[in-house]
Protein backbone atom coordinates (compact mmCIF):
# COMPACT_ATOMS: atom_id res chain seq x y z
CA UNK A 1 0.00 0.00 0.00
CA UNK A 2 2.85 2.29 0.33
CA UNK A 3 3.64 2.35 -3.60
CA UNK A 4 0.00 3.31 -3.88
CA UNK A 5 -0.07 6.16 -1.11
CA UNK A 6 3.10 7.82 -3.15
CA UNK A 7 0.16 8.50 -6.21
CA UNK A 8 -1.37 11.80 -4.57
CA UNK A 9 2.44 13.13 -3.05
CA UNK A 10 3.95 12.33 -6.74
CA UNK A 11 1.09 14.56 -8.50
CA UNK A 12 2.19 17.33 -5.85
CA UNK A 13 5.57 16.95 -6.13
CA UNK A 14 5.58 16.99 -10.25
CA UNK A 15 3.01 19.70 -10.15
CA UNK A 16 5.01 21.68 -7.91
CA UNK A 17 8.36 21.08 -10.56
CA UNK A 18 5.97 21.99 -13.26
CA UNK A 19 6.07 25.71 -12.66
CA UNK A 20 9.09 26.16 -10.90
CA UNK A 21 10.74 24.68 -14.43
CA UNK A 22 8.88 26.56 -16.88
CA UNK A 23 9.45 29.94 -15.28
CA UNK A 24 11.29 31.70 -17.26
CA UNK A 25 13.05 34.98 -15.55
CA UNK A 26 10.82 36.96 -17.64
CA UNK A 27 7.86 35.45 -16.28
CA UNK A 28 9.41 35.87 -12.63
CA UNK A 29 10.08 39.54 -13.21
CA UNK A 30 6.53 40.09 -14.25
CA UNK A 31 5.16 38.23 -11.22
CA UNK A 32 2.84 40.44 -8.74
CA UNK A 33 4.76 41.14 -5.75
CA UNK A 34 4.05 39.13 -2.85
CA UNK A 35 2.93 42.58 -1.28
CA UNK A 36 0.99 43.97 -4.39
CA UNK A 37 -2.58 42.68 -5.16
CA UNK A 38 -3.58 42.81 -8.63
CA UNK A 39 -6.90 44.82 -8.86
CA UNK A 40 -9.50 42.52 -10.00
CA UNK A 41 -12.84 43.99 -11.54
CA UNK A 42 -15.21 40.14 -10.69
CA UNK A 43 -15.00 38.14 -7.37
CA UNK A 44 -12.55 35.42 -8.07
CA UNK A 45 -14.05 32.10 -9.10
CA UNK A 46 -13.99 29.78 -6.60
CA UNK A 47 -12.38 26.45 -7.65
CA UNK A 48 -14.44 23.44 -7.85
CA UNK A 49 -13.58 20.20 -5.20
CA UNK A 50 -11.37 17.94 -6.97
CA UNK A 51 -13.02 15.12 -5.90
CA UNK A 52 -16.06 16.57 -7.87
CA UNK A 53 -14.22 16.65 -11.20
CA UNK A 54 -14.40 12.94 -11.92
CA UNK A 55 -16.69 10.06 -10.64
CA UNK A 56 -15.42 7.25 -9.10
CA UNK A 57 -17.09 5.21 -11.52
CA UNK A 58 -15.86 6.55 -14.74
CA UNK A 59 -12.26 5.60 -13.19
CA UNK A 60 -13.53 1.68 -12.02
CA UNK A 61 -14.93 2.13 -15.93
CA UNK A 62 -11.00 2.66 -16.80
CA UNK A 63 -9.28 0.28 -14.82
CA UNK A 64 -12.26 -2.58 -15.06
CA UNK A 65 -12.99 -2.90 -11.25
CA UNK A 66 -16.47 -2.40 -9.41
CA UNK A 67 -16.78 -0.16 -6.11
CA UNK A 68 -14.45 2.98 -6.59
CA UNK A 69 -14.35 5.30 -4.01
CA UNK A 70 -13.26 8.67 -3.59
CA UNK A 71 -12.24 10.40 -0.60
CA UNK A 72 -10.08 14.05 -0.29
CA UNK A 73 -6.40 13.53 -1.00
CA UNK A 74 -3.61 15.96 0.74
CA UNK A 75 -3.38 20.10 -0.13
CA UNK A 76 -0.47 20.99 -0.29
CA UNK A 77 0.88 25.15 -1.39
CA UNK A 78 4.19 25.73 -3.16
CA UNK A 79 5.68 29.24 -1.78
CA UNK A 80 8.17 28.71 -4.49
CA UNK A 81 5.75 28.69 -7.43
CA UNK A 82 2.79 29.75 -5.62
CA UNK A 83 0.79 26.50 -6.85
CA UNK A 84 -1.90 25.34 -4.79
CA UNK A 85 -2.39 22.01 -5.29
CA UNK A 86 -5.51 19.93 -4.08
CA UNK A 87 -5.79 16.05 -4.46
CA UNK A 88 -8.52 13.41 -4.89
CA UNK A 89 -7.64 9.76 -4.02
CA UNK A 90 -9.61 6.57 -5.95
CA UNK A 91 -9.66 3.20 -4.08
CA UNK A 92 -10.72 -0.23 -4.59
CA UNK A 93 -10.77 -2.66 -1.92
CA UNK A 94 -8.60 -0.86 0.30
CA UNK A 95 -5.92 0.42 -1.93
CA UNK A 96 -5.23 3.70 -4.14
CA UNK A 97 -6.16 3.09 -6.99
CA UNK A 98 -4.95 6.32 -8.56
CA UNK A 99 -5.00 9.78 -7.84
CA UNK A 100 -6.75 13.30 -9.19
CA UNK A 101 -4.43 16.49 -8.65
CA UNK A 102 -5.74 19.82 -9.73
CA UNK A 103 -2.89 22.91 -9.06
CA UNK A 104 -3.97 26.55 -9.67
CA UNK A 105 -1.32 29.39 -9.88
CA UNK A 106 -3.41 32.14 -9.12
CA UNK A 107 -1.46 35.28 -9.87
CA UNK A 108 1.04 33.85 -11.79
CA UNK A 109 1.88 33.90 -15.78
CA UNK A 110 1.69 30.99 -17.80
CA UNK A 111 1.08 30.06 -20.91
CA UNK A 112 -0.58 26.02 -20.87
CA UNK A 113 2.23 25.43 -24.02
CA UNK A 114 4.80 26.76 -21.56
CA UNK A 115 3.19 24.12 -18.69
CA UNK A 116 3.69 20.71 -20.96
CA UNK A 117 6.88 21.72 -22.43
CA UNK A 118 8.01 22.38 -19.06
CA UNK A 119 6.97 18.83 -18.12
CA UNK A 120 8.47 17.16 -21.24
CA UNK A 121 11.57 19.08 -20.00
CA UNK A 122 12.04 17.55 -16.56
CA UNK A 123 10.13 13.87 -17.15
CA UNK A 124 11.85 11.35 -19.47
CA UNK A 125 10.02 9.88 -21.98
CA UNK A 126 6.90 12.44 -21.78
CA UNK A 127 4.78 11.92 -24.65
CA UNK A 128 2.34 14.40 -26.63
CA UNK A 129 -1.09 13.44 -25.91
CA UNK A 130 -3.52 14.43 -28.81
CA UNK A 131 -7.31 16.00 -28.14
CA UNK A 132 -6.62 18.67 -25.17
CA UNK A 133 -6.80 21.98 -26.68
CA UNK A 134 -4.20 23.94 -24.33
CA UNK A 135 -1.93 20.73 -24.52
CA UNK A 136 -1.53 17.52 -22.39
CA UNK A 137 1.35 15.40 -22.15
CA UNK A 138 1.81 11.47 -20.28
CA UNK A 139 4.80 9.52 -18.97
CA UNK A 140 5.89 6.97 -16.79
CA UNK A 141 8.11 7.65 -13.86
CA UNK A 142 10.52 5.97 -11.92
CA UNK A 143 8.77 5.16 -9.15
CA UNK A 144 6.86 2.80 -11.67
CA UNK A 145 3.17 5.58 -11.88
CA UNK A 146 1.90 6.45 -14.93
CA UNK A 147 0.55 10.33 -15.03
CA UNK A 148 -1.32 11.83 -17.75
CA UNK A 149 -1.45 16.28 -17.10
CA UNK A 150 -3.29 18.71 -19.69
CA UNK A 151 -2.82 22.14 -18.77
CA UNK A 152 -5.46 24.88 -19.14
CA UNK A 153 -6.53 28.70 -18.60
CA UNK A 154 -8.97 29.19 -16.30
CA UNK A 155 -10.96 31.87 -15.08
CA UNK A 156 -7.41 33.55 -16.15
CA UNK A 157 -5.60 31.21 -13.97
CA UNK A 158 -3.27 28.79 -14.89
CA UNK A 159 -4.16 25.43 -13.74
CA UNK A 160 -2.69 22.18 -14.33
CA UNK A 161 -4.71 18.77 -13.85
CA UNK A 162 -3.36 15.36 -13.66
CA UNK A 163 -4.20 12.03 -12.53
CA UNK A 164 -1.31 9.55 -11.66
CA UNK A 165 -2.03 6.04 -11.84
CA UNK A 166 -0.12 2.46 -11.53
CA UNK A 167 2.65 2.47 -14.73
CA UNK A 168 -0.01 -0.37 -16.22
CA UNK A 169 -2.44 2.41 -16.89
CA UNK A 170 -2.22 3.52 -20.58
CA UNK A 171 -2.41 6.96 -21.63
CA UNK A 172 -5.96 5.95 -23.97
CA UNK A 173 -6.88 4.71 -20.25
CA UNK A 174 -6.32 8.04 -18.96
CA UNK A 175 -7.90 10.07 -21.32
CA UNK A 176 -11.26 9.78 -20.56
CA UNK A 177 -10.44 10.35 -17.06
CA UNK A 178 -8.25 13.96 -17.00
CA UNK A 179 -11.01 14.88 -20.19
CA UNK A 180 -13.69 14.69 -17.58
CA UNK A 181 -11.55 16.66 -14.97
CA UNK A 182 -9.97 19.39 -16.73
CA UNK A 183 -14.00 20.05 -17.92
CA UNK A 184 -14.69 21.34 -14.94
CA UNK A 185 -11.57 22.18 -13.63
Amino acid sequence: MSDMRAYPVALLISAAALLAACSSGDQQASAPKPHTKAPSSAPAKKAPETCSLLPPDQVGKAISKAGVTSKPGPKEENATNGGKATSCEFVVEGKTAGALAVTRYEGRQAKPADMVAAIKKAKPGAVDVPGFPDGAVYYVDQQKSATLAAAKISGGVPVLVNYTGPAKMTQEMMVPLVHTAVTGA
